[in-house]
């Protein structure tokens, strides 16, 4: 059934001129690339600053988390919402809006006196910054036409680039400077994204067509918002029989059945229903899922683990994740140079052993060398791996459906978040409970590295596309 969809004419130009790649391509991939690179790094750049926020704004220390927890609940509602928008509305519009909301609340972060302010002002630049990917993946696909799926796997190298820089800008602030430059000085640069964008992007006509569907839009918001806070609130409580805990994902539960029937049964849905389950697209969703709790989620708990186990200090411990970035910009290149020959089955499988492989390496004592060196080489092992899958993941399914390739890779970013949430909120939770979190933490990496290995079965079902796309 599957090999049926994916031998179908999937990939004819969309529009006039889909099928041949625009002059200012490259522009417009550095332009996009700039805001994906300020969404990235603010992914990690306010972790350097908790203490700081603490005693500056004179806040609790749950409170300054949310500044880091709240920008990955609106990051996971907006990717969705902004994919949907991008292809009924225009990529364009999206982008520059998106640009805007980005701008101007990072510069209110960097104005505010309170912590709740601040937490409102991250949620906002949150749906600024995950709104940029799935409206960047359409401009880009419009751009380069046939050779969209390479420049497309070229994103994977934006995002490590931009978790490296983003705590080393954020250290430098917090020591010799404020800890609102961190949020400042997305100003100037969000101010010459929507300049540059407003002249060099070009505007499409929409690939969709309808009104949006409002209902389905909040079912899901409730949906996302509802499950992601109840399991992050799971780090944070003593029990998972928590009241908050459990009324969350009672609600999230029953907003999940709304929105599927709805879904089923509108006439145009704000998701349509193949994108969620259909053939090609169902499987890689689960696998999106999977992957971002056991990859992403585990480079989260890197540091952690490496000052838990082995005594390393912060500073060391932090600088473990660039040896995992570089693992991944090395390969991601070459990974997408080969996709067209490689089809996206046999990078997936081989990018995910090797993973698999460095987590195992996570959990094994060091043999012979120093604990920072061990880990250090285990967490390459994993960037590898990543940047050899991840650029196959990313295209499997965009050529399903390329009249929708915002929805798509809003949908992906969306469960690979999701994943990622749910692993660090429960292995947190499982933490708080260990007498020796140490080794309670390289167990996990064991059962992270079954997870990748329990996925591989379901690779054979993923769209297999060789040969020009």
């Amino acid at each position: 059934m599957v090999e049926q969809v994916v031998s179908r004419p999937a990939a004819e130009p969309v529009g006039p001129d889909a099928g041949e790649p625009s002059p200012r391509r490259m522009l417009v991939f550095a332009i996009v690339s700039i805001a994906l690179f300020m969404a990235s790094m603010d992914q990690t750049i306010v972790a350097t600053a908790l203490t700081t926020l603490q005693h500056d704004l004179g806040s609790p220390i749950n409170w300054t988390g949310w500044t880091i927890t709240i920008y990955s609940l609106g990051q996971i509602v907006a990717m969705p919402l902004a994919g949907k928008i991008s292809d009924l509305y225009g990529r364009k519009k999206v982008f520059l809006i998106s640009a805007a909301v980005f701008t101007v609340s990072s510069l209110c972060c960097g104005l505010v006196d309170n912590i709740y302010l601040l937490v409102f002002f991250r949620a906002l630049q949150a749906l600024g910054g995950g709104a940029f990917m799935p409206s960047a993946t359409g401009i880009v696909s419009d751009q380069f036409g046939r050779q969209r799926d390479r420049a497309l796997g070229m994103f994977t190298s934006i995002f490590p680039i931009g978790g490296i820089v983003g705590p080393i800008i954020g250290g430098l602030f917090v020591t010799y400077g404020s800890w609102r430059g961190i949020f400042l000085v997305n100003v100037p640069i969000g101010v010459a994204l929507i300049l540059l964008g407003l002249r060099f992007i070009p505007a499409r006509r929409p690939v969709g067509a309808g009104k949006l569907d409002l209902r389905g839009v909040a079912m899901l918001a409730l949906l996302i918002l509802s499950g992601m806070f109840g399991i992050s609130s799971l780090g944070t409580t003593t029990s998972p029989f928590d009241p908050v805990f459990l009324g969350a994902e009672a609600f999230a539960v029953l907003m999940g059945w709304l929105f599927i029937r709805h879904t089923k049964h509108d006439k145009a849905p704000f998701i349509p229903i193949r994108l969620l389950r259909g053939p090609g697209f169902g499987v890689m969703n689960l696998i999106n899922l999977l992957f971002g709790s056991a990859a992403l989620g585990f480079g989260t708990l890197v540091p952690l683990y490496a000052e838990q186990r082995y005594g390393i200090s912060q500073l060391a411990s932090g600088t473990l994740l660039t040896a995992r970035a570089i693992g991944m910009i090395c390969v991601a290149g070459l990974a997408v140079l080969t996709l067209r020959r490689t089809g996206c089955r046999l990078p997936i499988v081989v990018g995910f052993l090797i993973v698999t492989g460095g987590l195992i390496m996570m959990f094994l004592p060091p043999l012979g060398v120093s604990p920072y060196l061990w880990l250090a080489v285990a967490a390459g092992v994993t960037g590898i791996g990543m940047g050899l899958s991840v650029p196959a993941t990313n295209n499997a399914s965009l050529q399903l459906a390329p009249d929708q390739v915002a929805a798509i890779a809003g949908l992906r970013g969306m469960f690979r978040q999701s994943g990622s949430i749910i692993a660090v909120s429960v292995v947190t939770a499982i933490l708080a409970r260990s007498a020796t979190p140490g080794m309670t933490q390289a167990y996990i990496f064991v059962v992270f590295a079954a997870i990748l290995i329990c996925v591989l079965p379901l690779v054979r079902l993923v769209p297999d596309h060789r040969g020009s796309w």
